[in-house]
């Protein structure tokens, strides 16, 4: 749970740093939205996979997470290149754009989904992993454990959120853009796997472009793997469809985010005639 826990709350921190920058905090209730939205979902759904024979499993499962998985990345590359624009449009007589952009209520349900999306994808993971590891051990335990685990989670990602208000404003936009980058390459690569793994896509290269399963804590048979999986979309034996999504997306996004920004174009000032002596 405290990997599950930090890989949701890492974006969620993120973006509560970010509106610290921007000085509008009072958006934080449409995150928060977000989040309890998440966790509902994710507690339903361990409902019904509890209830139900055979819910989540196998294809369905995969196809499942599938879907998240491209949801999510869809979602960071939206919230990505409107980090951008608005650390542009915060500078000198623009901040009033910004202070328009940021009051329409479009803004608000975006930023929703960003948390929704964050914590949604971690949430059922967590569940159903909640729901396998209760079915030999005392489930009071397991809830025990799970608690301790979120409340580690939250005390790190807020580590996140206390550095990014140190840190230098051009600094901030360019590092979480590329963390957010390398996480939404990461769920791009994942959801290849995914459907790979349903039958839905085949492979060119069964053996995969490299294989370092031998190398324990790299698998995911180690916490350390699942980790570097969740948040980077690392595989031990990538196939060679997993790697080309993850370049197709990590290289041309990272060059759109890092380009230099157009100078703006100066407001047109209006010349006054020169008054003629009497």
């Amino acid at each position: 749970m405290v990997r599950e826990g930090f890989e949701a709350a890492l974006v969620v921190a993120i973006v509560f740093a970010y509106l610290r920058k921007l000085g509008r905090l009072d958006l934080s209730r449409a995150v928060w939205g977000g989040v309890a939205a998440a966790v509902a979902i994710s507690l339903i759904v361990g409902v019904v996979v509890h209830s139900t024979v055979g819910g989540l499993e196998g294809d369905a499962r995969m196809r499942a997470f599938a879907a998240i998985s491209a949801l999510a990345a869809g979602v960071l590359t939206w919230m990505i290149f409107w980090m951008r624009r608005q650390s542009r449009l915060i500078k000198g007589d623009l901040e009033h754009k910004v202070d328009t952009a940021l009051r329409s209520e479009r803004i608000g349900f975006a930023l929703a989904g960003v948390a929704l999306v964050a914590v949604l994808r971690e949430g059922i993971e967590a569940a159903l992993f909640l729901i396998a590891v209760g079915t030999d051990e005392d489930g009071s335990g397991v809830l025990l454990g799970a608690f301790i685990g979120l409340a580690m989670a939250s005390l790190l990602a807020y580590f996140v959120y206390w550095g990014g208000r140190k840190m230098p404003m051009k600094a901030f936009f360019t590092v979480t853009g590329l963390v957010l980058i390398v996480f939404a390459a990461g769920l791009v690569a994942r959801t290849v796997m995914f459907l790979q793994i349903s039958g839905d896509l085949g492979s060119l290269n069964l053996n995969g472009v490299y294989d370092l399963t031998s190398v324990h804590w790299l698998t995911n048979g180690s916490e350390v793997g699942k980790f570097l999986g969740a948040m980077f979309g690392w595989d031990p034996r990538p196939s060679i469809e997993q790697v080309g999504a993850y370049l197709a997306y990590l290289v041309p996004v990272t060059i759109l985010f890092l380009r230099p920004s157009r100078p703006q174009a100066p407001a047109p000032t209006v010349q006054t005639p020169t008054p003629v002596a009497a």
